[in-house]
């Protein structure tokens, strides 16, 4: 089983697998569905389809939007290149991620140039997926995190195809996208609470453009034709269709819109509605879980992907845990005490010095030991009793 956060996933990821060209994508359409189907297309990845099933329970959303980023990189390659090792992918996905974003640039200060290319491209995709250096405020901002990652395969495709990034190619598609989404907002009959939201969630996710306030007025502006690219014309009107649906459904004068932006693409009719259809069942079956249509309180949202990390760190890290709490009968005590009443302040400093001197000892808890991480402790503290019911037993009787 391959853990995203280990060093060597992507080589151990291949092997596992065992690719070849007979159970690959070999259409653009079956390649599209089935990225659509995992929810990359819309910015919430819940999976990613292999040839050999890989069990996420337990992973880190970054974790699964990392190993899905590889695998839909690797899916486009396969339908273009004859020859699809490993090895010939993962030199042209780092060639092309060096083009992305030139040596220097905030991606690649952190990648050492005497890594293998597995391992690069690794650190490669690790900071790809990343959306903020600090771990409170990526988990504030997770609404942003990776609303266009789709864009990356879109243009790997183009440097696989013309051996370089189109000039400004990446530039221009950002601002199509955004232009699209604010005129299909712009002839919603109704609007919602979600519209302005959805509009500064892409605005955020750009790289490699400035949001211009002057508004496009129309498709016919947009010179379209510039996508030429079956892969780029299903993309744009899915985004179209997702911003439609923020009200749960597109009304008469919203299907118009999308069908002029498939006429224009020169896409038929039929995918203008397997478009819809396919949304509406994706946000339908997991709208709970996407953050962007549960933004209403963005402190409880915070609070709770913020439990969520905490809790599955802890889970992953247990034994560790409470073998270096069981040394620390004081803790132990103030712990259990903490179960039936409120600690007082001199109580709350001592677990709080423990709790941190323990995670410098466990290098997976180190996200307590960052800035603002301190924040994140009740969480911890909260949690603990639930590991340690025995020992806490035997403190409450030695009282």
């Amino acid at each position: 089983m391959i853990n995203p956060s280990a060093s060597g996933w992507i080589d151990k990821f291949f092997i596992e697998q065992k690719f070849s060209k007979d159970t690959v994508s070999n259409t653009t359409d079956t390649f599209y569905q089935k990225v659509r189907d995992t929810g990359f297309i819309y910015g919430h990845i819940i999976s990613f389809e292999t040839i050999t099933a890989v069990d996420t329970k337990g992973w880190f959303k970054d974790e699964i939007s990392k190993v899905a980023l590889l695998n839909t990189l690797y899916g486009v390659f396969c339908l273009t290149n004859e020859d699809i090792t490993a090895a010939n992918f993962i030199k042209h996905a780092v060639i092309f991620y060096n083009q992305m974003h030139p040596q220097g640039s905030n991606l690649f200060k952190k990648i050492l140039p005497k890594n293998s290319p597995s391992l690069t491209l690794e650190k490669i995709i690790d900071a790809r997926v990343q959306t903020n250096d600090s771990i409170i405020s990526k988990n504030f901002s997770h609404l942003v995190t990776n609303a266009l990652l789709f864009i990356d395969t879109l243009a790997f495709r183009q440097y696989l195809n013309h051996g370089e990034i189109p000039e400004k190619y990446l530039k221009k598609i950002e601002e199509t996208i955004v232009n699209i989404v604010t005129l299909a907002l712009k002839i919603k009959s109704k609007k919602s609470q979600y519209d302005d939201l959805l509009i500064k969630l892409f605005e955020a996710s750009i790289r490699y453009s400035k949001f211009s306030k002057v508004s496009t007025q129309s498709l016919e502006t947009l010179q379209l034709d510039y996508f030429t690219n079956d892969l780029e014309k299903y993309y744009l009107i899915d985004i179209a269709g997702m911003a439609l649906w923020s009200d749960g459904k597109i009304e008469n004068d919203e299907l118009y819109f999308l069908q002029s932006l498939a006429e224009i693409l020169k896409i038929p009719d039929y995918f203008v509605n397997e478009s819809i259809n396919s949304t509406q069942l994706f946000i339908s079956k997991h709208k709970k879980e996407i953050p962007y249509f549960n933004y209403s309180n963005p402190v409880k949202h915070f609070y709770d992907q913020t439990t969520q990390s905490v809790v599955t760190l802890i889970s992953r890290n247990k034994n560790r845990l409470i073998k270096e709490i069981l040394q620390s009968k004081e803790l132990m005590v103030l712990l259990a005490y903490s179960t039936r009443r409120d600690l007082d302040e001199k109580e709350k400093k001592k677990v709080k010095k423990q709790l941190l001197e323990i995670c410098k000892t466990v290098p997976s808890l180190a996200i307590f030991l960052l800035p603002g991480g301190s924040l994140l402790l009740p969480i911890l503290i909260k949690f603990i009793p639930t590991l340690l019911p025995s020992a806490f037993n035997e403190n409450m009787d030695n009282e």
